[in-house]
């Protein structure tokens, strides 16, 4: 199986810790991982099952931030005037 042209430049995320293949965009925190880490293309990113931080080339393929994707929001419970609750 050959790999597409453009996986040379976009591997696949896979901890280094526990192996997992899920990852996630972290949060900048320092002016380091601000302004420094984008001259060298890369960017912090968070296991999906550890939570070890890492820096990896932006072209790796990783999720979007847990905190920017849409929250599911509970449904609004009705209360019935004739109901019974201990």
């Amino acid at each position: 199986m050959s790999p597409s042209p453009g996986s040379r430049f976009a591997p696949p995320y896979r901890c280094h810790d526990c192996g997992s293949e899920v990852g996630f965009r972290s949060r900048r925190r320092t002016l380091m991982e601000r302004f420094l880490l984008p001259l060298f293309l890369l960017q912090p990113v968070r296991c999906g099952e550890c939570f070890r931080r890492d820096y990896r080339l932006i072209f790796t393929k990783v999720g979007d931030r847990l905190s920017d994707t849409p929250r599911m929001m509970p449904k609004k419970h009705t209360v019935t005037p004739n109901r019974n609750v201990a």
